[in-house]
């Protein structure tokens, strides 16, 4: 296996803008860095998990994933333009308390996002199970690329906490030009 390929492939997808990354650093803006953290640990479960799930169930995947994928992109789209209305109309002056930023929240996020389950349907098969498939070694495999994700998901919450002053001091173009990436990032789905 190439390491150096499968752990570009895997920073490349998980520290890229996505619906997760994006929700992160507007929750830092809008909640704060606490209720960031929790979405934060509720996505890192959920992607932990979903790696585990394809590792283990990778074959019964690949006979399901046509009808799945439809499914998921239909569903993932329009939460994430629904994620997207949000963070547009959300108000830094009114801090009523914002859904986006719980556990469950990024927990169920992850289940909806079509790139987190591209990534977790392709990067176990492609990079892992063609050289082994012992236990121990797709479990080391997923822990370690959770920890990846985990670190990306840090990052943006890092990055909101640092120029969260900033953020709130042009609020407005902020909301908007987050709301704009997650609508890309949801129109790129069906690209």
């Amino acid at each position: 296996m190439n390491i150096l390929s499968f752990l570009t492939y895997c920073f490349i997808v998980t520290f890229t803008p996505g619906p997760t990354n994006i929700v992160i650093l507007s929750t830092v803006h809008q909640s704060g860095t606490k209720k960031a953290l929790r979405y934060t640990y509720g996505a890192t479960i959920a992607f932990g998990l979903l790696l585990g799930l394809s590792a283990m169930l990778n074959t019964l995947l690949v006979t399901v994933i046509p009808k799945l994928l439809i499914f998921m992109q239909v569903i993932g789209t329009l939460y994430m333009l629904y994620l997207a209305y949000q963070i547009y109309q959300s108000d830094a002056s009114n801090r009523k308390v914002h859904d986006t930023g719980t556990f469950l929240s990024g927990f169920l996020m992850q289940f909806l996002n079509p790139k987190v389950l591209l990534f977790c349907m392709t990067v176990i098969p492609s990079f892992i199970l063609p050289y082994t498939k012992a236990p121990s070694a797709l479990t080391i495999s997923v822990i370690g690329i959770t920890v990846i994700g985990f670190l990306a998901f840090i990052t943006w919450l890092l990055f909101g906490s640092i120029f969260r002053t900033f953020l709130q001091k042009h609020s407005k173009i902020v909301n908007v030009v987050m709301a704009l990436f997650l609508a890309y990032s949801a129109v790129m789905i069906w690209m």
